[in-house]
């Protein structure tokens, strides 16, 4: 997976990246946890996610937000993110410029700010949301959600309530022509210790599922 260095809002970010060999190849970002909180790219649930989509063929990058790492720039409460994000994707898009269509994941903080670019970003097709903080930030621009995605939560989360999750992904399910799923993992908290191997395996059953229609939509 080596490494990339990216033009962002306020100077370079730093990621790391995996071309797909194969031709025409779909493309995943994916977003990592709160900074201010010990959040990078490499951390074990955003690298998960990110293996993910690498086994299934996709060219997938994972980058550090603004402020961390070798990426510059201070930290901007969610906003500047959000444009760190963006243009993550745009680097993306301009490596992979026949794609056939693109997804975004993240976990708690990533997840909020993937939710944002999802609105953004028409061309996103899917999202996995890990463990979103609805109880920290507000979730009311998804209205309507446009792409159908997967939500993954613990049960003894003692960060996020699972009752507010709960009512994001409810909420999310309502509208026409959305499925948005809620996984719940008995005995994960907010970090899923322990509970790593039930949570890629939540993972895994719906990307296989979801590309399968995703694949045969294209070929149509």
């Amino acid at each position: 997976m080596p490494e990339v260095i990216f033009n962002g809002p306020e100077g370079r970010l730093e990621g790391r990246y995996h071309h797909s060999k194969r031709q025409n190849a779909p493309i995943a970002v994916l977003l990592h946890p709160n900074p201010q909180q010990g959040g990078t790219m490499n951390n074990r649930i955003v690298h998960i996610l990110y293996q993910a989509f690498v086994r299934r063929g996709f060219s997938a990058l994972r980058f550090n937000f603004r402020g961390v790492g070798r990426s510059q720039g201070v930290f901007d409460r969610g906003e500047g993110e959000l444009s760190d994000a963006a243009s993550a994707l745009d680097w993306l898009q301009t490596i992979n410029t026949n794609a056939e269509f693109c997804w975004v994941g993240g976990y708690s903080f990533g997840a909020w700010i993937g939710m944002q670019l999802l609105m953004r970003r028409p061309e996103i097709a899917g999202f996995l949301s890990i463990a979103p903080p609805a109880n920290q930030y507000d979730f009311t621009f998804l209205a309507p959600c446009p792409s159908s995605g997967l939500i993954v939560h613990g049960d003894r989360d003692e960060a996020v309530p699972h009752e507010s999750v709960r009512k994001l992904a409810n909420k999310l399910s309502q509208q026409r022509g959305i499925q948005v799923d809620l996984d719940t993992i008995a005995g994960a908290n907010h970090y899923f210790s322990d509970r790593l191997d039930a949570l890629t395996a939540a993972i895994d059953r719906y990307l296989d599922r979801s590309l399968s229609a995703q694949v045969a939509h294209v070929a149509e």
